[in-house]
């Protein structure tokens, strides 16, 4: 099974996202966004721009 976006609408009524690992796992958390259409457009910024991104390791001295 592979990962999934999980979309939710908090108390505040505002919508969030989790990214969630094939084993239940929280992997990642979005911001908090106004609207639905802005977390879907979270969701697609993150499908896009994830698949090529590199590692800045800025602990290293």
């Amino acid at each position: 099974m592979a990962g999934k976006f999980v979309l939710k609408k908090g108390g505040t009524g505002k919508f969030h996202f989790n990214l969630v690992a094939s084993n239940g796992q929280v992997i990642a958390t979005s911001e908090s966004y106004e609207s639905k259409a802005a977390a879907l457009n979270g969701i697609e910024s993150v499908r896009k721009n994830a698949t090529d991104a590199k590692l800045e390791d800025q602990t290293a001295s």
